[in-house]
């Protein structure tokens, strides 16, 4: 079925494209997240043909739309990000959160439409640690400090149907289609081989203007981050196996914490088969 795009009023959308890891599993997981806390929202899947083989009876049952990738520009990467500027001119909604597929939903944010609608596109600014305080580390943002990019991340973000927001996603197109000159010629200490959303994001917004892509004043739109150093973990494991993590669904606890923001697990793994089962069933419990 060819679906046109900017036609549904709003909606969250994600790419799956799987490798070595399950995304679309990972997308199924978000979707009945969303579903369990924002039941009639719509959420979309852009997959490609390889992936698109894989849909399950299940997965219809949960995705409301699912479009195959016209032109897949990440062929030879294993992580696919270079398809990601796409999602403008894919989208079925007029206004679209898109989100990262290994990004989960604890409570509604419904309200969070209002405060979107202030700006044509709005990149979360920050994020937080699993005790909910906006995160202060560093580690990962060198590249952003030495560059004055804003602190924007990718995992969630908003855009609407408009001339500014195609203009940002056209803008990103290109920075990914000429990575290796940004990287060599425009980027001070990059040593990416190749572009990451979050950079490319952050460089098209300083280009068009910071104010016209963020609302770092609103605070809650961000998520919290499962990355160690975020968390303050020493140890190099997986997070899941430094503290405990429980499920209350729609809720999550992080060492006895209730997670009000969306949660970006980070570590894949954390999502089984066991948890694949539990959302299923709760999602079945509440229709």
């Amino acid at each position: 079925m060819r679906i046109t795009p900017h036609q549904a009023q709003q909606g969250f959308l994600t790419i799956a494209q799987n490798t070595e890891v399950d995304y679309l599993k990972l997308a199924y997981v978000q979707a009945m997240s969303i579903k369990l806390t924002i039941p009639d929202s719509l959420y979309a899947v852009i997959v490609d043909a390889h992936t698109e083989q894989q849909v399950t009876e299940e997965h219809k049952k949960v995705f409301d739309y699912i479009i195959t990738l016209p032109h897949d520009y990440a062929r030879d990467q294993t992580w696919k990000l270079s398809n990601e500027w796409q999602v403008f001119y894919l989208t079925p909604f007029k206004e679209t959160i898109k989100l990262e597929s290994d990004l989960i939903f604890t409570r509604s944010i419904k309200h969070w439409w209002t405060t979107f609608r202030l700006k044509n596109v709005v990149l979360s600014h920050g994020c937080r640690d699993y005790a909910q305080n906006i995160s202060t580390s560093r580690h990962y943002r060198q590249l952003f400090d030495d560059n004055e990019l804003p602190d924007v991340y990718n995992g969630l973000m908003y855009f609407r149907y408009s001339q500014e927001a195609n203009d940002f996603f056209n803008l990103a197109r290109l920075i990914f289609a000429n990575w290796e000159h940004v990287r060599d010629n425009v980027l001070v200490n990059c040593r990416d081989e190749d572009p990451t959303t979050d950079v490319v994001y952050a460089l098209a917004a300083k280009i068009l203007g910071v104010e016209n892509c963020t609302l770092p004043g609103i605070d809650f739109i961000n998520f919290v981050h499962m990355k160690s150093k975020i968390n303050g973990f020493s140890r190099q494991l997986p997070w899941q196996e430094t503290v405990l993590s429980e499920i209350d669904l729609p809720m999550i606890r992080i060492n006895n914490i209730n997670q009000y923001h969306p949660v970006h697990y980070h570590e894949k793994s954390w999502v089984t088969d066991n948890l694949v089962e539990e959302y299923e069933n709760g999602l079945a419990r509440r229709i």
